[in-house]
């Protein structure tokens, strides 16, 4: 039974995008959903879900695979905020391994650790997965395919090590963690490891007929951290608008801290290094998606399933907490790829957000008054103002979707102040004024700072 409510013109829209993609990929059942900040849910189902007992519905769960990996990646990260590992750390600190505990826990997360794909064994041939204790034991027998940090080279084998090294930190199982710190506090209640009564069958169509087969079902018990669970497409289109917009869908940060998942978006490796159209962070895909515009999330594949899960990040007429899933029972319908973001992007051109109108707000205060307005740096010329209680500054010449840098300053000298993002974030903005109290001169990352243009020597260009 098809389940895709007619709203108003955007969302007849998404439909028609997902009806194309479930009769274009010939997809027994297809499940849809858009979540964002200012709009209720939105959802769309076509097909069906395999049990003519049971209808699909939004409720219909399907197989994640992969997608699987970013809440992996987020137990790891609440790990390093609590103080239990750092990032860098060789996974060997914290886990007994017969081999490859050299291995750093950021290269694991960005798949640039050289860990070969899967766990020892045929395991796709067998449909047999090792629990966690043989896969961790048979570390010996998996090879290091390349050098540590070479270059990326995807790994279900390093995530699963991953996934056991938080469960035995927390003294729990791999998804009694993960319901306990991520699934719960978040809400995604229909999240699960094994499949439900609402599960759905997966399927291999035949390419060459309208026959299918359904896949056996298979349990990655040791590397389930990697590829296990079951969802819902509302579910993940609320996770995909918390990896794009943290500060609106858990604004308390009882997950992770906004600058937490930031840390995880930022960009370590291409995934190809002809086409930089793709990269990874700390378990996350990062697709460029226009003019600063970044969709991130992961796709999935699992026997009789596909799964694409992403938020976009900027861009124009983006409402916020935008996440789209695409969840589809059939294991080759790789059409469902980019119809995450094809709706992504239909949602802020057909639907963009409210513009908000600009309201009088405070003025500087006194002591950062006379920092405002021009001033030249390696001769050249940067505005800086105060906006939304904050010192900025920006290159003169910068377009207007450009970010600022902003600056706040530190607690014992309102004179020298840390950049806490835009250009050059992290470094200091030191301000020196004469005995009257005149500022005369700043340093920013160490280059001088003048009201004037100036050469290196401290002389104008008329000189």
């Amino acid at each position: 039974m098809d389940n895709c409510p007619r709203v108003i013109p955007a969302e007849q829209r998404y439909e028609r995008e997902a009806r194309k993609v479930q009769a274009g990929g010939r997809i027994p059942a297809l499940s849809v959903a858009l979540h964002r900040a200012d709009r209720d849910l939105w959802t769309c189902t076509v097909g069906e879900s395999g049990d003519p007992a049971r209808a699909l519905d939004e409720q219909s769960r399907f197989r994640i695979g992969s997608v699987t990996k970013t809440f992996t990646a987020a137990l790891v990260m609440q790990a390093r905020d609590d103080g239990l590992l750092d990032l860098d750390d060789p996974v060997g600190k914290h886990i007994d391994l017969p081999a490859h505990g050299d291995a750093t826990i950021r290269r694991m997360l960005s798949h640039t650790s050289g860990f070969q794909r899967e766990p020892h064994g045929d395991v796709w041939d067998m449909l047999e997965m090792p629990s966690a204790a043989k896969m961790l034991a048979e570390l010996e027998r998996a090879e290091r395919v390349l050098p540590n940090a070479r270059r990326y080279h995807y790994s279900n084998l390093a995530l699963g090590v991953l996934g056991q090294v938080v469960a035995r930190m927390r003294g729990g199982t791999w998804f009694e963690v993960l319901s306990e710190r991520v699934l719960t506090p978040l809400g995604l209640t229909s999240t699960s490891y094994q499949p439900t009564g609402d599960a759905v069958v997966g399927w291999l169509v035949d390419t060459y007929s309208d026959a299918a087969r359904p896949e056996p079902a298979t349990d990655m018990a040791g590397a389930a951290p990697a590829a296990q669970l079951w969802s819902t497409a509302a579910d993940m289109a609320r996770w995909a608008a918390f990896l794009a917009s943290p500060e609106i869908v858990d604004p308390d940060g009882k997950v992770l801290p906004a600058a937490t998942v930031d840390e995880m978006r930022w960009p370590l490796t291409t995934i190809d290094e002809d086409l930089w159209s793709a990269g990874f962070g700390l378990g996350l895909i990062l697709e460029p998606a226009g003019k600063r515009t970044m969709h991130v999330g992961h796709d999935g594949a699992m026997p009789g399933f596909l799964a694409a899960v992403y938020g976009r990040r900027g861009g124009d007429g983006n409402p916020g907490a935008l996440g789209c899933a695409v969840l589809a029972s059939s294991g080759t319908a790789m059409e469902i790829a980019e119809l995450p973001h094809n709706l992504l992007r239909l949602a802020t051109e057909l639907d963009p957000a409210e513009i908000k109108p600009w309201r009088i707000g405070a003025a500087a205060p006194e002591h950062y008054r006379p920092v405002l307005g021009r001033w030249w740096g390696e001769g050249f010329p940067y505005e800086f103002a105060w906006h939304d209680g904050t010192l900025q500054a920006r290159a003169a010449d910068a377009p207007a979707d450009r970010p600022p840098a902003v600056f706040r300053p530190l607690p014992d000298d309102p004179d020298v102040l840390r950049t806490v993002s835009g250009r050059e974030v992290g470094e200091l903005l030191r301000i020196t004024r004469d005995e009257h109290g005149v500022i005369a001169q700043m340093h920013w990352a160490t280059y001088r700072f003048t009201r004037r243009q100036e050469a290196f020597d401290g002389l104008p260009p008329g000189d």
